[in-house]
């Protein structure tokens, strides 16, 4: 990734599990969720069974402030899990090609910090749409056959920009 004086920058994919920082999990190929990561009371949604609230988070010069979001499980069994590692997993393909984004950037003393938001929020919005079309196609995971494609596009999206998780 480029770096100037002027312009620090961190990425980080994060499960959000509560105020503290530190309770973040960053994503980590070694690493799947577990149900003990869902630490927030169910909530009754429809039919819904669970939720994984992920944040691409990036900064320059500036101190994240507090995220209030939870994930949480009511309904915990393997398949649902795998549906939220699938989350998890396309915040990470996102925060790679936020990497990337970032990384190609031709730094602009005028215009960096315009420059840097536009590009954040061209990935956020392209990784939202992204995990709607998730949600959407493998209808939260009940339609086995669409989700088993699914965690084939992601596990196919993470290593297609494995050369931008360096950050």
């Amino acid at each position: 990734m480029k770096r100037s004086s002027f312009l620090t920058a961190f990425i980080l994919p994060l499960l959000v599990l509560s105020q503290l920082e530190e309770d973040f999990i960053k994503w980590n190929e070694g690493r799947k969720l577990t149900w003990d990561d869902f630490k927030a009371a169910p909530m009754k949604l429809g039919s819904t069974a669970a939720m994984t609230t992920t944040h691409l988070g990036f900064s320059y010069n500036v101190v994240n402030g507090k995220i209030t979001y939870k994930s949480w499980g009511l309904i915990k069994n393997d398949w649902i899990l795998k549906h939220e590692q699938g989350h998890f997993d396309i915040a990470e393909i996102f925060a790679r090609k936020l990497n990337k984004a970032v990384g190609e950037y031709q730094f602009n003393k005028n215009t960096f910090q315009k420059d840097l938001d536009d590009i954040y929020k061209t990935v956020v919005d392209e990784k939202e749409k992204f995990q709607q079309q998730y949600d959407d196609e493998t209808d939260y995971s009940r339609n086995k056959t669409n989700q088993d494609g699914w965690l084939n596009k992601i596990e196919s999206g993470l290593k297609q920009n494995k050369s931008w998780a360096d950050y």
